[in-house]
C-alpha cells in the first residue's frame, strides 16, 4: 500500500496531522489563540476632527443629539449619537506690530471653509491595548467617515477617553 503512494500524498496527510496538533493544542489551551483579554466594557467617547469642510449654507451638517453613520478605516460600523459639536472658520495667523508679534484672524480668502470637532459616544471594550468597538480599535489617528442625511466627511481620532472621565 506505501508503495502505491506518492510524494503529494504524503504531503497531504502531513498537513492533515498538523491541522490535527494545532486544533488539539487550541483545544487544551497550550498555546494562546485568543485576542487581548477583556478588562471591562465601558461607555467611550471619542472626538472626530474635520479638517476643511466646505458649507456654502448657513446651516451646520452635524447637530448634537442626531444619529450619524459610522465607517471606522474603510469598514461599515453602525449609527453613533453626536454628543457635541464644535465648529470653526478656517483661521489665519497675520503680523502684527505688538509685542507678541503676530494676531490669528479669519481666513477672508475662504470665508466657507471650517474644521469641525465632533464628539461621538459609544460603548466599547478596554482591552489592554486599547478600545475596541465593534471590532474596530479605537484610537487617534484613525480614519473614520461620519455620514448624515445630506453629509458624507471623512475625519481623523484626534481624542479617545472613557465618558465618565470628562
Amino acid at each position: 500500500m506505501l508503495k502505491k503512494l506518492k510524494l503529494t500524498d504524503f504531503v497531504i496527510i502531513g498537513l492533515i496531522l498538523l491541522l490535527v496538533v494545532i486544533g488539539t493544542l487550541a483545544v487544551f489551551k497550550k498555546k494562546n489563540f485568543a485576542n487581548l483579554p477583556i478588562e471591562k466594557e465601558t461607555k467611550i467617547n471619542f472626538e472626530v476632527f474635520f479638517r476643511g469642510i466646505t458649507i456654502s449654507d448657513t446651516v451646520v451638517p452635524f447637530k448634537a443629539g442626531e444619529d450619524a453613520f459610522i465607517t471606522i478605516r474603510n469598514v461599515p460600523y453602525t449609527k453613533l449619537k453626536i454628543v457635541a459639536m464644535d465648529g470653526r472658520p478656517r483661521m489665519a495667523i497675520l503680523p502684527a506690530n505688538n509685542k507678541e508679534g503676530y494676531v490669528i484672524t479669519q481666513d477672508v480668502s475662504v470665508p466657507n471653509l471650517f474644521d469641525f470637532i465632533v464628539k461621538l459616544e459609544d460603548t466599547a471594550k478596554k482591552t489592554p491595548d486599547g478600545y475596541v468597538a465593534g471590532g474596530n480599535k479605537i484610537k487617534m489617528g484613525i480614519p473614520v467617515v461620519i455620514e448624515g442625511e445630506k453629509y458624507k466627511y471623512t475625519g481623523v481620532i484626534s481624542n479617545v477617553y472613557e465618558a465618565a472621565e470628562q
